[in-house]
């Protein structure tokens, strides 16, 4: 956890429960205005992603008969 991210969380514990709430619901708000679709990554993400696309290309992927389903 970042930082911010804690020192965020301490000031709004100070808070009372409502008032919590109120800035629950704007946090969310704020999420939804920098990213509506959730189509935004992390640059952890972005990584893991371009790995995975790096591992399709070179054929190292796991054939699905080979898994067992059950």
């Amino acid at each position: 956890m970042s930082t911010a991210t804690k020192q965020a969380i301490d000031l709004m514990e100070i808070l009372p429960e409502s008032e919590q709430n109120f800035v629950l619901e704007f946090i969310k708000k704020l999420v939804l205005a920098w990213d509506p679709d959730f189509t935004k990554v992390t640059p952890l993400e972005r990584a893991e992603i371009e790995q995975a696309m790096e591992e399709i290309e070179n054929g190292e992927t796991v054939p699905h008969e080979v898994i067992n389903w059950d």
